[in-house]
């Protein structure tokens, strides 16, 4: 998956669920903020196994999404 597929994914769910970013933060009760969500979100930051397990649950995602990026695999390879 590339960034704009994660991107969209992530949007999409919030969006389904009817939440903003700010309610993403909220609920998942984590102590990030949004602006570090957006980061997230826009596949600018890759979060911590445990932050991205929180995320999803509030997304209603599997986990493992936030470590499928091809950026990320990329960085991981080198």
């Amino acid at each position: 998956m590339n960034k704009e597929e994660f991107r969209d994914l992530l949007k999409q769910s919030r969006f389904k669920l009817g939440f903003s970013q700010q309610d993403v933060v909220e609920e998942s009760r984590t102590g990030i903020t949004r602006q570090y969500y957006s980061y997230i979100e826009n596949a600018e930051r890759t979060p911590s196994v445990s932050l991205a397990k929180d995320l999803a649950r509030v997304l209603q995602l599997d986990w493992t999404i936030f470590f499928e990026i091809e950026s990320n695999k990329k960085l991981h390879k080198e």
